[in-house]
């Protein structure tokens, strides 16, 4: 088994990402730019690792310029951010920018392309305003949705002419599922009506963006990013892989069939209309979901789900879950990534290319966001103070690979954005997991330094290719 070199397609994207709510602070806001982050921290605090929180964050909305430069010494093609909704207005009916805030953020897109950056902005990566959660119950209204669609027409016409990737969304699916259906964030209110109503809205939403994007004919292209999970079910056996198919239904298909092909599964309705859970919906919303369908897709892949099929009994006082139709099954065995509680199975990036291959058009696509959270790093740290994560590296590596072989093989993949660039905050565990290329130390002023992976992937920038042990037949 030799070392083999793995070599970036032409035009390969290589960059990172991040958010604005974890990365920027709140220095800047005014009163009442809130977010639903903000008011969840503020809630709960204590509910936050060591009680950090988007407060300072990593001071980004400050040091942005300090960041770049370390993103142009790494080399990154791309780097992915969102911009804060709740920041970038100052009155969310009417769609009246702050304009402090649009001078930040033209800040942040100049400083990028001047250092050779392609900047991929999303929309919406929780940034929900909380005003609008408040007053209108955030993504339950439809007006709320016109709300969004404002904002975003804004934006497009701030930085249209200098972003060429713009996303809807990030990771639509998670807030509702963590706070509405399962009821572990907050508002911690279990209501899967409530939870499917966020999820359609949202793809209406996105829809309604990618119509005002095109209208305006900018150049270049507007997509939205999911966070799927590549399903496997225990077995071969019919009720196994029908309880995958109806866990990929609910988590995967739920937006990738309305975003990518125009169409919300008829399957889905029937088993929501079956258990009293269906979203309201008119056929001229289905009409503007059916002609604008995005035109780049962002999928954020981490960790695969593993599902057979039920084996206890649902209690009927209980209200409607999926998991009425499966549970969660562990594989013996599975490489684990032990801080973060995630299997590891680097095959997902091929199984997934292929998918979107052969089920979704092979259309135009992008890893937004892929990487490994490790809990107390510092311990890996050298006499000369830098982090040598050889495992994120060989991580980044091992998936890396696996998408190349699905690229070989047809899948119209155009780039790989690591999550994330620095270090940053993430929800409920704040800086317990480190993502980063770069370290935030915490206990030295948030002051930046990169780490042996940062290194590794300045290489790579560098000379488009990899080295790395070649495949095995236990991977084939």
């Amino acid at each position: 088994m030799g070392v083999k070199k793995y070599y970036l397609p032409d035009n390969f994207i290589l960059g990172a990402a991040a958010s604005a709510w974890q990365t920027e602070g709140w220095a800047g806001k005014k009163e009442g730019q809130e977010s639903f982050i903000d008011v969840w921290y503020k809630s709960n605090p204590e509910l936050w690792y060591n009680g950090y929180g988007p407060a300072i964050a990593t001071d980004f909305y400050n040091r942005f310029r300090e960041d770049i430069r370390l993103m142009k010494e790494i080399g990154l093609d791309a780097y992915r951010t969102s911009i804060d909704w709740s920041r970038f207005l100052r009155n969310y009916e009417t769609a009246e920018v702050d304009e402090d805030a649009a001078e930040y953020y033209d800040s942040v897109i100049n400083e990028l392309i001047k250092n050779g950056i392609e900047p991929m902005i999303c929309l919406e990566h929780y940034e929900l305003p909380a005003l609008l959660l408040e007053k209108y119950g955030g993504w339950g209204s439809k007006y709320v949705v016109d709300l969004y669609v404002k904002y975003a027409e804004k934006v497009f016409n701030l930085y249209g002419d200098k972003v060429k990737y713009f996303f809807t969304f990030n990771e639509p699916i998670v807030i509702q599922t963590r706070a509405f259906l399962d009821s572990v964030r907050y508002p911690f209110r279990q209501d899967t009506k409530t939870a499917m109503q966020w999820n359609y809205n949202k793809i209406l939403a996105s829809a309604k963006a990618i119509e005002v994007y095109k209208k305006s004919k900018y150049n270049g292209k507007i997509g939205i990013i999911l966070n799927v999970e590549v399903t496997y079910p225990r077995s071969l056996a019919e009720h196994d892989v029908m309880a995958a198919k109806i866990y990929d239904l609910f988590f995967n298909r739920f937006y990738l069939d309305p975003c990518v092909k125009g169409e919300i599964p008829v399957e889905l309705i029937e088993i929501l209309k079956f258990h009293r859970c269906n979203f309201e919906f008119t056929k001229e919303e289905l009409d503007i979901i059916k002609n604008n369908t995005v035109q780049i897709l962002g999928l954020n892949l981490y960790t695969p789900a593993r599902i057979k099929a039920r084996e206890s009994a649902w209690n009927p006082a209980t209200p409607f879950h999926p998991s009425f139709y499966y549970d969660k099954f562990e594989l013996p065995g599975r490489k684990m990534n032990l801080s973060r509680g995630w299997e590891i199975y680097p095959r997902i990036m091929y199984d997934m290319a292929m998918r979107i291959k052969n089920e979704y058009g092979n259309i135009e696509w992008l890893v937004t966001e892929n990487g490994m959270g490790i809990e107390n790093e510092q311990k890996f740290k050298n006499d000369d103070g830098v982090i040598q994560d050889d495992y994120r590296i060989e991580f980044i590596s091992e998936h890396l690979r696996w998408l190349l072989k699905g690229i070989e093989e047809g899948s119209n993949c155009k780039g790989y954005m690591l999550w994330s660039f620095t270090d940053n905050v993430s929800p409920l565990n704040a800086f317990k997991n480190r993502y980063g290329l770069v370290e935030i130390d915490l206990d030295n002023s948030r002051n930046r330094r990169i780490k042996k992976s940062g290194y590794w992937y300045k290489e790579v920038l560098k000379n488009r290719y990899f080295e790395y042990k070649d495949f095995t037949p236990e991977y084939i």
